[in-house]
């Protein structure tokens, strides 16, 4: 895990609050196997490369996933109004933050296959340059995960219903960064088989590079 002298001025938020109707359960309790624990667990661990301040939003399946996660955020945040969708997480988590925060990473819980060596460059940078957003590239427009310093905040916290922060991150010219895998994101029960297929061939590949 990449570690920080100055993690609490960059905290990281994992946005694992909707009910995922189209999915049928949670999407954030989806099985990995026995040592992988749940979909959530990977996005922990993912945020983990970017803050050991790491603070999980939850909504639908609060408090049932804090008990079936193996890996424990720093926080966990119940957000009231998760049923407005993913503008009332954002404000419950920036809610959270402290005064010395200077920005804060935002990933949600449903991209495990985000690729580990562009994400942990994709911190740095933000860590870099405070003041400036950075944000996944997707074909030149910029979303999920994404840094959102502390200026931008009251913008992010006028959005409204199921609206994220990548058109505000596209209206202040946000710098877009290649992270593969961002495409690769559970909605359907289609997207999840293709996906853990994907997760236990890179295991095996993984252990096979080990022996």
């Amino acid at each position: 895990m990449a570690t920080a002298p100055n993690d609490e001025e960059f905290p990281a938020l994992v946005l694992a609050a909707g009910a995922s109707r189209r999915l049928g359960r949670p999407k954030a309790l989806l099985p990995l196997g026995a040592e992988r624990g749940i979909l959530l667990d990977r996005a922990v661990e993912q945020a983990r490369l970017l803050s050991r301040d790491v603070r999980v939003v939850c909504g639908a399946a609060y408090p049932l996933m804090r008990f079936r996660s193996r890996f424990q955020p720093s926080m966990w945040l119940d957000a009231p109004g998760w049923q407005e969708g993913m503008s009332a997480s954002l404000a419950t988590g920036i809610a959270s933050l402290g005064p010395r925060v200077k920005g804060v990473f935002v990933l949600v819980a449903d991209q495990p296959l985000l690729e580990l060596t562009a994400l942990d460059a994709f911190g740095k940078a933000a860590r870099f340059v405070p003041c400036q957003p950075v944000a996944a590239d997707y074909g030149g427009r910029p979303g999920v995960p994404a840094y959102l310093p502390r200026w931008l905040w009251p913008e992010v916290l006028s959005l409204g219903g199921d609206r994220g922060a990548g058109a505000l991150l596209a209206s202040v010219q946000a710098t877009c960064v290649d992270i593969p895998g961002v495409h690769d994101d559970v909605d359907t029960p289609e997207d999840w088989h293709r996906i853990r297929l994907a997760l236990s061939q890179t295991g095996q590949t993984t252990r096979q590079s080990r022996r």
